[in-house]
């Protein structure tokens, strides 16, 4: 077996090993899919008939939710990552004849597989709020690339991030930031509708050029400048998140 072959047998065998402990934990099971769930009803049936945004509001907020559940589910990510290191998993690996890059891959593979799943679920009970969109098939595979790419983003973030911190405890605090992030972007509210400062920081985060292309290619109105520039954050943070993550691993090897 060569290089290639051990180390993709590895990352499946990690995977599976962090599917088992994703289904036994039922908090980080609430967070991804419940909560999103729960804040797609609070939105368009409670605060939604508040907002004038030019277009039935469970058309407009979709696009965000689909980001908030991603940043929902990212929590477990941070801490089961930190949890391998600091329960001595990650050292009993190091002499095994295991690929080190597959903890790392198998963490991200799993978030992203987790938040497809959940963001396939709030789209569905948007569908069933009222939520009409107008794509056609290359929208729609617009829609799921940018998605991809967004998720394997902040996945990468994650990991980096729930390797540096200390503990368990600390390492789902430092994500929090993230999960705070799409509700100061254009997922909910336009961004010219809001005060100064947060005007301009909603204008210029990386969150609210992801929403906007997402929006745009949901309605069929694609804007060629919002997608390429969701995908210049998504591609930067990403190679952030895994230089970051790379050098924490190393660092504690």
């Amino acid at each position: 077996m060569n290089a290639i072959s051990a180390s993709l047998a590895d990352s499946a065998t990690m995977l599976r090993r962090n599917f088992r402990h994703t289904t036994r934990n039922p908090v980080a099971l609430f967070n991804g899919i419940v909560m999103p769930v729960f804040l797609m009803f609070l939105m368009v049936y409670v605060f939604g008939g508040a907002f004038s945004v030019g277009v039935d509001y469970a058309d407009y907020a979709t696009p965000g939710l689909i980001l908030t559940t991603i940043c929902y589910g990212i929590g477990s990510t941070a801490i089961a990552v930190n949890s391998d290191m600091t329960n001595g998993f990650i050292n009993r690996l190091r002499v095994m004849d295991v690929s080190r890059a597959a903890v790392l891959n198998a963490h991200v593979i799993e978030s992203v597989l987790r938040s497809l799943v959940a963001i396939t679920l709030v789209t569905g009970v948007a569908l069933l709020m009222g939520f009409r969109p107008s794509a056609g098939l290359a929208q729609w595979l617009g829609v799921v690339g940018i998605v991809v790419l967004t998720v394997v983003a902040i996945s990468w973030l994650t990991v980096a991030a729930g390797l540096a911190a200390k503990t368990p405890e600390s390492a789902g605090m430092t994500v929090v930031p993230l999960m705070l992030l799409p509700f100061l972007s254009s997922a909910f509210v336009p961004a010219d509708k809001m005060g100064p400062g947060a005007r301009q920081f909603a204008e210029h985060q990386p969150f609210t050029s992801i929403i906007e292309a997402l929006r745009g290619l949901l309605t069929g109105a694609p804007s060629a400048s919002s997608i390429v520039t969701a995908i210049a954050w998504c591609v930067g943070v990403t190679l952030i998140g895994y230089l970051w993550a790379r050098r924490a691993f190393t660092r504690q090897g």
